[in-house]
């Protein structure tokens, strides 16, 4: 065999070769592709979970559970294409001493996020301010040790949105505080996309009253 033919063998191998790596990629990538397409869908299928901890007016007193604003913000947040579950785990006349108690039964594994609304329970049954504190601090502490995010809504909430005992919302009363967390909702979830760490101050500072 001359020396023209070996060469000419030795480019047929390699076109051969390079061929077969072409074939092979051709099959590979696409579904390498797919399976990291399917792998981002089931992260981003999983539902958003939220429990809201609190009392009366988070129970939904006057409005039933479908009224209150646990419902209302998960109806705002599918609107918005997000599969969010928003359990509502509020009981009346509970103070945040009883709230606390119940915070880790009640907050299942997976929780993605709590709503937490103290309501005014502590001071019509005369418990000090600073306990009040101490206990919304303590829940806030337990929770992200579980790396839960958590949102305190301790807000003054207009006379205009309660109902004639003064105490407990109306329909509009609960729109207007699920209108008021849905943003700080999407805050935590745009954090999460862009994987930085949550600020140790997520949530307001939880005033005495």
């Amino acid at each position: 065999m001359t020396s023209d033919e070996i060469e000419g063998e030795k480019l047929r191998a390699v076109h051969a070769l390079q061929t077969a790596i072409a074939r092979w990629l051709g099959r590979a990538v696409p579904v390498a592709i797919a399976a990291l397409m399917c792998a981002s869908a089931a992260v981003n299928a999983a539902p958003l979970r939220i429990v809201a901890i609190g009392a009366s007016n988070t129970h939904g007193f006057y409005v039933g559970n479908e009224g209150a604003y646990p419902a209302q913000l998960q109806a705002l947040l599918r609107a918005k294409g997000i599969d969010a579950q928003v359990t509502n785990a509020g009981v009346p006349l509970e103070t945040t001493g009883m709230m606390l108690r119940r915070i880790d039964k009640d907050v299942p594994e997976g929780t993605d996020i709590v709503i937490l609304e103290p309501g005014g329970n502590d001071k019509r049954f005369l418990v000090p301010p600073q306990w009040r504190a101490a206990n919304i601090a303590e829940m806030e502490r337990r929770l992200r040790a579980r790396s839960i995010n958590v949102i305190v809504y301790d807000e003054w909430i207009p006379l205009r949105y309660r109902t004639l005992d003064f105490i407990h919302l109306t329909h509009e009363g609960h729109a207007m505080i699920a209108a008021a967390l849905l943003p700080r909702v999407m805050e935590i979830l745009d954090r999460r996309r862009n994987d930085v760490p949550p600020r140790r101050n997520a949530s307001r500072p939880a005033p005495t009253r």
